[in-house]
């Protein structure tokens, strides 16, 4: 994992590592409207695909499914005086953003992600193999 974490800026690190968040309206892919995937920005790992991305109006790139369920972890978070579910990167455990139940049909889901969290790859482009430079196991 500290191979893979070595790149990122201070917010990156405040976010992914710390769960942190990032100002609405600020991310870089808040408006993309590009066909491709968005995979983790840690990892690589696929996590929403531009055909299930919509604009909810609240400032983060938002998602109504994951490209894989099994790609994306859900953990109760209890932080700041709430109940929501924080999503997290299945294969490095990290921060993402949340999930709402006020998304669109047909989930009715609302992925709430931060953009420092996601790397968007456009389609016809290789995904990136970040796991294979250095130690498998480093991870």
């Amino acid at each position: 994992m500290k191979q893979l974490t070595a790149g990122l800026d201070r917010e990156e690190i405040r976010v992914l590592l710390h769960h942190g968040t990032e100002r609405p309206f600020c991310g870089t892919l808040l408006d993309n409207k590009k066909t491709g995937t968005y995979v983790c920005r840690v990892c690589g790992l696929p996590l929403f695909s531009s055909q299930h991305k919509f604009d909810s109006g609240t400032g983060w790139p938002s998602f109504f499914a994951p490209f894989d369920p099994a790609h994306v972890a859900n953990l109760r978070d209890v932080s700041h005086g709430m109940v929501r579910v924080e999503n997290r990167c299945a294969r490095c455990d990290s921060h993402l953003g949340h999930v709402f139940p006020d998304g669109p049909p047909p989930s009715g889901a609302r992925f709430c992600m931060n953009s420092v969290s996601l790397e968007f790859v456009e389609a016809g482009t290789p995904l990136p193999d970040r796991l294979n430079r250095g130690d498998p196991t480093d991870h």
